[in-house]
């Protein structure tokens, strides 16, 4: 239980951590990225800390998500590198992003619902 605790703080933390590199990488590097668009939604670390699954959820902007995505993949390692400054792990873990469109699936539920309610 108490190791299942700590994959939770861990997660929680590298979200965080994770956020914040993404300022300092991309932010005046004259990247062509909006970074309030952004959102770090949730943080799958694997339990060896090996791998980190990270899933991004891009507001509006839909013609640039395939695009950003593949810039925070190319700059992982540099995102990588910022965290590891930061937190003290026996391993960083190895980042993969991925874009989360749940957030735009549950809007698109929630739409169907009020026009049943209102038909």
């Amino acid at each position: 239980m108490s190791s299942v605790n700590r994959l939770d703080r861990v997660n929680t933390l590298l979200r965080r951590e994770i956020a914040e590199a993404f300022y300092k990488v991309f932010a005046g590097g004259g990247y062509d990225i909006d970074l309030a668009a952004l959102t770090v939604m949730r943080v799958e670390c694997a339990v060896n800390l090996r791998n980190a699954n990270v899933y991004i959820s891009v507001f509006g902007h839909e013609d640039l998500r395939g695009r950003w995505m593949r810039m925070l993949r190319e700059h992982a390692g540099d995102v990588q590198k910022l965290v590891n400054s930061h937190m003290t792990l026996k391993y960083t873990p190895r980042l993969h992003f991925h874009l989360d469109e749940g957030v735009e699936k549950g809007d698109h539920v929630l739409e169907l619902l009020f026009k049943m309610d209102h038909d």
